[in-house]
């Protein structure tokens, strides 16, 4: 078993106990197998009814209430987490499968061998998942803008996961091809440089509608899910047809 950055995972048995730093990833397993979940982390929100200990945050994690709960793996993401964090766990003796996606098919191949690692099989959450990203969506709502940070503000760039989402809804990223995957942006530069909607998630900035779209005059707005946007687990299943719906509305600019 090899997680996505190539580190080999090594073990007897599948792990009977698991922590996972990644939100995305406590949803896949509890939903395919609550059982191993022994922590998450404090923006670990779904399932709602998720009853684990705590470890605090993703970029602080409590490597020592980590080490107390005695996981026989850690999940984490290249991109979530750490580096020192992950080098920390395996430092003292704890296995560490690593996650980094930048795409969707990507990241359904990712759940697919991390579920394998576990000792799972079939998962008819991830079959759906597949199913309903098979087909890419028409393009033609023109570029979009997509803050994900402000004070500074900072956008998606190249290569995210969430940029590969919204082009398979038919929304191409203005900044794809910058040089940075979050490039910092001055607003007064965001708004003159030609999107046609600025798409705000709730995460990992908490934009509202008093909370954001005041900074662009004059643009459309979209606030849309950040969960369905930049998770990768069962909430691929409904993803397509909840941030459709809360773009649906631009789709005539």
């Amino acid at each position: 078993m090899i997680d996505d950055l190539g580190t080999p995972y090594e073990a007897g048995r599948p792990p009977r106990r698991i922590v996972s730093l990644v939100p995305s990833l406590t949803e896949s397993v509890a939903v395919s197998a609550p059982e191993l979940l022994v922590g998450a982390t404090d923006w670990c929100t779904a399932p709602a009814d998720l009853d684990v200990a705590r470890v605090k945050g993703t970029k602080w994690p409590d490597l020592d209430g980590i080490h107390a709960l005695a996981p026989e793996l850690v999940l984490a993401n290249a991109e979530e987490n750490r580096a020192e964090d992950i080098a920390a766990l395996r430092a003292a003796g704890i296995p560490v499968w690593v996650t980094a996606p930048a795409t969707v098919p990507a990241a359904l191949d990712s759940l697919q061998r991390m579920l394998a690692a576990l000792g799972l099989g079939h998962q008819p959450w991830l079959e759906q998942a597949r199913e309903v990203w098979s087909t890419p969506g028409a393009m033609g709502s023109g570029p979009v803008v997509v803050p994900i940070w402000r004070r500074p503000w900072m956008v998606l760039g190249r290569d995210t996961f969430a940029g590969d989402m919204l082009a398979r809804l038919g929304y191409a990223n203005l900044y794809a091809g910058h040089a940075e995957r979050y490039p910092k942006i001055p607003v007064e530069e965001l708004t003159v440089a030609g999107a046609k909607l600025v798409v705000l998630p709730d995460e990992p900035y908490l934009f509202t509608a008093d909370d954001g779209p005041e900074a662009f005059p004059g643009l459309p707005c979209a606030l849309v899910s950040g969960r369905h946007l930049t998770w990768y687990g069962p909430s691929l299943v409904d993803a397509r047809t909840i941030l459709t719906g809360q773009l649906h509305v631009h789709l005539n600019i």
